[in-house]
């Protein structure tokens, strides 16, 4: 290698070793900057002393609107459908007494007014006989003679206490086709389907029209004058229910409000829930529609829990503690929670007089300092 490289080489080599001297010598002359205390914040709680008494703790759970009745209409004949006073129609409304829909009838009426015939001639030739033997009887049944009509059901039999005149009128065969005569009239109303109370069509399964069988569906039916509404309840809520209790309740979408009265309370629980039933029934005079499958707000009156004080459920820690202030410290501490509401919670098992913080607490540890608003002086 040259000299010339050499002397290169030496020179790079020295000015670095004194630009690395120099940066030391700088480095041990710079002066620490100031270390600023961290800021002291403090940190205001809202809390309440504890204090126990009677709380009075309605219950409010969400419950759907259910018809007091539901009914399969089933063909008790065999035939037609024929229309009734009002259409075979699903979500159509009809009142008590309302004839539903016929079943082809007008052969079973022939072959009834042809029965109510032949009795009559029975009648008629009975009457002399009646006359002669047992006048004493003789106008009852001329009177029973004259009431019958082909187009209505029979008249009640004349009341006869003589045993003689009980054999009389069975060796006539009168009361076998008295009787025959009444079967075939109920047989012939089971061609016509009344309603047996105000309400409407919720499914209808046959068209007027089509041929039914003895037993085959045609339609459901509920009853829209009373309705229930079913509310799912906590067990541990239920107890603070009583049947007959005036009973709140609210529709949040159509802001309407009605008020009903606990009818009945279940006693089975709800495999899925665990939730026992209530009931409470609305009637249908309200004033305001009511809609059998439409949810509302039920709030029960409740009742008055003992020995508790309330605070907001979001101040419950791991949901059966809750932070107390002693010294002017956090402090945890496990309670008793005798109920929750949905924005409440009753407790006890704080010692009187100990402040319970009554605010949810986010990312914060015991023996944080904290001051109680309202009651704590600011610095």
């Amino acid at each position: 290698m040259k000299k010339r490289q050499w002397i290169i080489i030496g020179s790079i080599g020295g000015i670095l070793i004194f630009s690395y001297i120099l940066m030391k010598i700088l480095i041990a002359q710079k002066e620490d900057l100031p270390v600023r205390p961290p800021d002291v914040t403090e940190r205001w709680v809202k809390a309440e002393p504890a204090n126990y008494g009677a709380v009075i703790s309605p219950v409010v759970a969400k419950g759907r609107v259910v018809s007091t009745a539901e009914l399969e209409v089933v063909a008790e004949a065999s035939g037609k459908i024929e229309a009734g006073e009002v259409a075979l129609k699903k979500g159509q409304r009809f009142k008590k007494g309302q004839v539903l829909l016929t079943i082809y009838r007008d052969e079973a009426e022939l072959a009834l007014k042809a029965q109510k015939s032949r009795f009559l001639n029975t009648i008629a030739n009975l009457l002399p006989d009646v006359k002669v033997d047992y006048p004493e009887l003789y106008d009852a049944f001329m009177s029973f003679f004259n009431s019958i009509q082909l187009e209505k059901n029979l008249p009640p039999m004349p009341t006869v206490n003589s045993e003689k005149m009980r054999i009389f009128l069975a060796s006539r065969n009168v009361l076998a086709e008295y009787y025959d005569v009444k079967q075939a009239e109920l047989r012939l109303a089971r061609h016509s389907i009344t309603a047996p109370f105000n309400g409407t069509y919720m499914e209808v399964y046959m068209e007027v029209g089509a041929y039914v069988n003895t037993g085959g569906r045609i339609a459901t039916i509920i009853a829209t004058d009373v309705l229930e509404v079913e509310v799912p309840v906590l067990i541990s809520d239920v107890r603070w229910i009583h049947l007959g209790d005036v009973v709140k309740l609210h529709s949040d979408e159509l802001n309407y409000d009605w008020t009903g009265t606990v009818s009945r309370i279940s006693d089975y629980l709800d495999i899925e829930t665990q939730q026992r039933s209530v009931f409470v029934r609305v009637p249908g005079n309200s004033g305001t529609p009511l809609y059998a499958g439409e949810y509302l707000i039920a709030a029960f009156k409740g009742g008055a829990v003992p020995d508790v004080m309330e605070i907001p459920r979001n101040a419950l820690f791991n949901s059966d503690e809750v932070f107390t202030i002693i010294d002017g410290l956090l402090k945890l501490q496990q309670v008793n929670v005798i109920k929750k509401n949905e924005k409440t919670a009753l407790i006890n098992g704080v010692e009187k007089g100990i402040f319970v913080v009554a605010q949810p607490m986010i990312s914060v540890a015991e023996n944080t300092p904290v001051k109680i608003l309202g009651v704590d002086k600011k610095e």
